[in-house]
């Protein structure tokens, strides 16, 4: 049995082996692994989400700290969560930003991109909103795109979208950008329904594409899209920023690169590929390609809808101010 001892904001504890918890004064759960456990989430209410951030990389703690500050003073935000995933931070890091930040700090058990859709314990509404340390969309934007979740709950909805294409003659899937429709909605920043997050990791049936996506080392978002089209029989919902749009931080097309730290897709040279594996080896593994297109008919075009910093000016990342 673990003893731990406990003070506002920091907890002591004396094991070998680096548990899940929480660094926070407001919650201590005590397991050194995440276990499903049945919920009563349809008590949840659904006017209200829980925004979990995923954060790596320790140059972004600024950033991350004002982002996770900018979700908390939104009326409809119940909660932030910022899910630590970088077992090299040290403790007293982490405790630093559980004081700064307006927001639960939960260190992940392990690497597992996985952990990214956990129902975890201190999530209390329907509504989760998954997103990036390096993604800061105005609040106009965000109150559209929860009004549309709202109207439509079983869909994922975001900003940034993707497209699977069958390829004939290599009888595999790719990863595309596609003008006319979409099928993928990306962790940048979606909402989505806990039973999602309870289905994608507590059902067996996707033990094995959970285990693709550690083997992987990525795609955790395609999945998840996997399990939402495949419960709904629907494709997701892109929805159009308004307004100041979607600052976008960690994209190349930035003046200077885009943030440093930036996280795993950023090695664009062998990302598309790895990602059209990844759809190829889920639809193995689940016998099964559920994904469904969507057509955005309010939209013009699907495109990023990402800012970048350009000539000091913001415009967007795929403006073809960008491609001189």
């Amino acid at each position: 049995m673990k003893k731990w001892s406990a003070i506002p904001a920091l907890i002591f504890f004396t094991a070998n082996l680096m548990p899940f918890l929480v660094i926070s004064s407001r919650l201590i759960t005590d397991q050194s692994n995440p276990i499903c456990r049945k919920s009563d989430s349809l008590t949840f209410p659904a006017d209200r989400v829980t925004v979990v951030i995923n954060g790596f990389s320790e140059e972004r703690i600024p950033l991350l700290t004002a982002i996770s500050e900018a979700y908390s003073a939104i009326a409809w935000v119940a909660g932030v969560i910022i899910l630590w995933c970088n077992p090299a931070t040290s403790p007293n890091t982490l405790v630093d930003l559980a004081k700064n930040a307006s927001a639960d700090v939960i260190r992940a058990p392990s690497t597992s991109l996985n952990h990214r859709f956990f129902p975890w314990g201190k999530i209390k509404t329907k509504g989760v909103l998954i997103c990036d340390d390096d993604i800061e969309p105005n609040q106009s934007s965000l109150n559209f795109a929860f009004s549309i979740w709202r109207s439509d709950p079983d869909r994922i909805v975001g900003f940034f979208v993707r497209s699977h294409a069958y390829d004939i003659d290599s009888k595999s899937w790719g990863y595309v950008m596609d003008r006319e429709k979409y099928s993928i909605v990306l962790t940048k920043l979606m909402l989505v329904h806990i039973k999602h997050l309870q289905k994608y990791s507590c059902d067996d049936r996707y033990a094995g594409a959970r285990l693709i996506v550690d083997e992987m080392n990525n795609c955790e978002d395609i999945l998840m899209n996997f399990v939402a089209s495949e419960g709904t029989e629907k494709g997701p919902v892109m929805v159009a920023a308004k307004g100041a749009g979607v600052r976008d931080h960690g994209d190349s097309r930035n003046d200077g690169g885009g943030v440093t730290g930036v996280g795993l897709s950023s090695r664009k040279a062998e990302h598309r590929q790895r990602r059209g594996n990844c759809i190829t080896k889920f639809h193995k593994v689940l016998g099964k390609m559920p994904l469904k297109y969507s057509y955005g008919k309010v939209f013009e075009e699907v495109d990023e809808q990402g800012l970048c910093k350009k000539r000091g000016k913001f415009v967007l990342c795929d403006d073809q101010l960008l491609s001189d």
